[in-house]
């Protein structure tokens, strides 16, 4: 069994943040080195320089390869979706989720295309969590056995993790996380979502607002504010993105509700996430601050905000560039070239 299969409580999930592994130091000496030797000016590939050398670093690998790259999209359903926070009614998830199954959706498309496996959970569809502007979101169990389902999802022997979600009313949850993590007006980290504007915007601004109000004595601690304000896909999500640091697996980060998760670990622990890197900045309200918050710079700005975990897919192919690049090119004295 793995440290995720015996989550049962908050205890346990502490005790994984308090234990992660580091990148290879050696790798990431050897791999700058190499970078000095390619045949190229010193910094003319700018980012992918680097991204090649995090990436060695945490597969252990001077000259990697990026291989078996995993998708895994998290589905969930949330009781606050009854407050009409989003443009779609919650039987969409259940939808969404068969679309996925049958390869209809963007993600499969994007999983095709980068050479990606896709792994799609469905987490309880038919058990929303509670209503958090009632009552926590997840109870301790509940909460304990989302992370657990995210952590097992997570291919030990994948060269790359992204992680996806699909939830009606999950960027209300994000929102609602990240603003109980960082403070400032709801209004501050709403976003439009599936196209939610005007009143029903305003709606969604003030369920957030009940729900920070609601919880505002347990907002210190990044976990509960997961479990109380989050949704199940959410904490499968931070699960997953944990059992990766674990396994020295590199992340990319998709979208808002993505970061918003993530950010969970790196508010609990920081330095929680090393190992991944932002894959793009959403069209979605409050991923600019987020990622700001968490010390990540995007590889990609295309005003996506579908989630899904299409735009960190589209990232994998800014890094399987890197890495082609950095393990795959010949070096000044290979090519019989003349350094500077």
């Amino acid at each position: 069994m793995t440290m995720g299969d015996r989550f049962s409580g908050m205890d346990d999930i502490r005790a994984a943040l308090a234990d992660l592994p580091g990148p290879d130091a050696g790798a990431i000496a050897d791999a700058t080195a190499r970078q000095a030797q390619l045949t190229k000016p010193a910094g003319s590939l700018g980012r992918l320089e680097t991204l090649a050398i995090w990436y060695a670093g945490w597969r252990g690998d001077a000259r990697p390869q990026v291989t078996r790259p995993q998708i895994a999209v998290f589905a969930a359903n949330h009781g606050v979706a009854a407050r009409s926070v989003s443009a779609y009614p919650a039987e969409v998830t259940v939808q969404m989720v068969a679309n996925f199954q049958a390869g209809g959706a963007a993600i499969n498309r994007l999983a095709e295309t980068y050479g990606a496996r896709i792994d799609v959970v469905a987490l309880d569809l038919d058990r929303p969590t509670a209503d958090f502007t009632e009552s926590a979101a997840m109870t301790e169990a509940e909460f304990a056995a989302a992370m657990a389902s995210g952590w097992a999802a997570v291919d030990p022997q994948a060269g790359l993790l992204v992680a996806g979600e699909m939830g009606i009313g999950n960027t209300t949850a994000a929102a609602a996380v990240a603003a109980g993590l960082f403070g400032g007006q709801a209004a501050d980290w709403v976003g439009r979502g599936t196209g939610v504007a005007g009143p029903a915007l305003a709606g969604k601004i003030a369920t957030v607002e009940a729900g920070l109000a609601r919880h505002r004595d347990a907002l210190g601690d990044p976990l509960e504010v997961l479990r109380r304000l989050g949704g199940r896909e959410l904490a499968a999500m931070a699960g997953a993105i944990l059992a990766a640091r674990h396994r020295r697996i590199p992340v990319l980060l998709d979208g808002f509700i993505c970061t918003a998760a993530a950010a969970v670990l790196e508010a609990a622990r920081p330095g929680a996430l090393d190992h991944a890197e932002a894959g793009h900045l959403s069209a979605e309200g409050g991923h600019a601050a987020l990622l700001e918050r968490i010390g990540k710079t995007p590889l990609l700005s295309l005003g996506l905000r579908l989630g899904e975990g299409t735009g960190a897919v589209l990232a994998l192919g800014v890094l399987q560039g890197a890495v082609a690049c950095h393990s795959g090119m010949a070096t000044f004295a290979e090519a019989g070239v003349s350094g500077a």
